[in-house]
């Protein structure tokens, strides 16, 4: 797989209640391509997707919102949700 993303940041923006694949499959293709990528939440730890009517997986948001800079970044991805 080329790797055109090498270089780039992007922020993916979620919160608790996520369309778990709307922020997994764009996660999982950004780092196949070579991205840095940031999961920003309203604050650092874990935040729980939604999934077919249901609570889904966790992941990690590794910087918080008041830490978030938009000069940072190259991208933003806002993934859909129920809650989110």
């Amino acid at each position: 797989m080329e790797k055109k993303l090498i270089g780039k940041k992007v922020a993916l923006l979620a919160t608790d209640g996520f369309e778990q694949s709307e922020l997994q499959e764009p996660h999982k293709t950004l780092l196949n391509h070579g991205a840095t990528v940031d999961i920003i939440s309203l604050k650092k730890g874990k935040i729980k997707g939604w999934k077919d009517k249901n609570w889904g997986d966790e992941v990690e948001a590794n910087v918080s919102i008041d830490e978030a800079r938009s000069g940072n970044y190259d991208a933003l991805v806002l993934p859909g949700g129920v809650m989110s």
